[in-house]
């Protein structure tokens, strides 16, 4: 970036071609091959995990021929992939392979009571006691009991939304481990990861997750970035001009948006599509589509795409601009999908949509049953 006045831009360009980019980038156009999981989940941030079988579907839009148990083995089997709590302080399966890079660029998190004492205590608790094995939720309250002779510290473990795990996992001392059952078990990433993490400093971590989002996600306004990393809007900006020359501003029919520099000439050849795409609940192009530009998602139907409670649903996308709902469920060898588009669809996309759901439904090795509501 250059000190360039604020009407100043690198390009302009159109939303269509912007979204066309940005699918392309998340192998939403052409989708990877079923070797790629750890490149696709690198390429979009990870995935998002707040519900395990949505990463599963996020990399299912992704790639082809994609094995059932891929996520799965990757998560626990590979240690490939690391559950724990990430940007926004929301699960995410993170690649083990850059796992040193995030928890540097968690390192910036003021909030989440990471300036607290007792808090910034728990952490080195928490991490001290999980180094090397493996424990449930309760086994972990005794240790820290044992640890700390304190029942108040101890029962910050308990609280069943991890809001005090949370803090733990972004200073990297806590991730997920295989469960004990039902029963969640949390280990310290440094042990469980094969050949441990690299340690990545905070400000260039921070820089190559800033390259990382707009790799992903740009062109993007710096309110965009805001929200994907869980700060203000001014914050977002400082990360926007710390890339310096990296990156540039460019105009989306109107709006002041951020590319990486070395993407703008791929950027500005690319022409809009139709591409047709069904996307799970939480799915990471979703999280991170605008709330308020109405070329990705009409502002009426907002919130029939961002619910109450933090629930985002799966999406109907139509050249990236997410054109409605849907909804599954398993009835016996019957898969039976319900779409339900916000506006008026040409033949040719809905025979896409329908395709998107016969696939489906045959990853899910089941038999389609597929309705619209109008």
């Amino acid at each position: 970036m250059t000190d360039a006045e604020p009407g100043d831009v690198a390009a302009r360009i159109t939303w269509g071609q912007a979204l066309a980019w940005r699918m392309r980038r998340q192998h939403l156009t052409r989708r990877a091959g079923p070797t790629q999981l750890l490149p696709v989940a690198t390429r979009i941030c990870g995935l998002h995990a707040q519900i395990m079988s949505s990463a599963e579907l996020s990399v299912w839009a992704r790639i082809d021929n994609l094995d059932r148990g891929a996520v799965h083995d990757a998560l626990w089997t590979r240690r490939e992939l690391v559950k724990l709590w990430a940007m926004r302080g929301t699960l995410h399966l993170l690649p083990a392979a850059e796992l040193g890079l995030w928890l540097g660029a968690f390192a910036s998190y003021r909030h989440y009571g990471l300036t607290h004492p007792a808090i910034l205590d728990l952490v080195t608790h928490v991490g001290n006691a999980l180094d090397g094995t493996l424990l449930t939720r309760a086994e972990l309250a005794a240790q820290i009991q044992r640890r700390t002779g304190s029942t108040a510290t101890s029962d910050l473990i308990h609280e069943s939304w991890g809001s005090y795990l949370k803090p733990v996992s972004l200073r990297g001392q806590l991730c997920f481990a295989p469960g004990d059952g039902q029963r969640v078990r949390f280990t310290h990433p440094a042990s469980w990861v094969p050949g441990g993490v690299e340690h990545v400093d905070e400000a260039p971590a921070l820089a190559r997750a800033t390259r990382a989002f707009l790799g992903a996600f740009g062109p993007a306004e710096p309110r965009d970035l805001a929200r994907w990393w869980g700060v203000g809007p001014a914050r977002a900006q400082r990360m926007l001009n710390a890339l310096g020359p990296d990156a540039v501003p460019v105009d989306v029919s109107g709006d002041r948006c951020w590319i990486l520099t070395e993407h703008l000439p791929e950027l500005t050849t690319t022409a809009p599509t139709r591409t047709v795409r069904l996307l799970p609940a939480f799915d990471q192009w979703v999280v991170n589509a605008s709330r308020t530009t109405p070329a990705q998602l009409a502002p009426q139907h907002r919130d029939r795409v961002y619910r109450p409670q933090g629930w985002i649903s799966p999406a109907l996308l139509v050249g990236g601009r997410i054109s409605g709902t849907w909804t599954s469920r398993r009835v016996g060898r019957r898969l039976l999908i319900e779409i339900t588009p916000f506006g008026r669809l040409t033949d040719t996309v809905r025979r896409r949509a329908e395709a998107e759901a016969d696939r489906l439904a045959t990853y899910l090795s089941r038999t389609p049953d597929i309705t619209w509501q109008d």
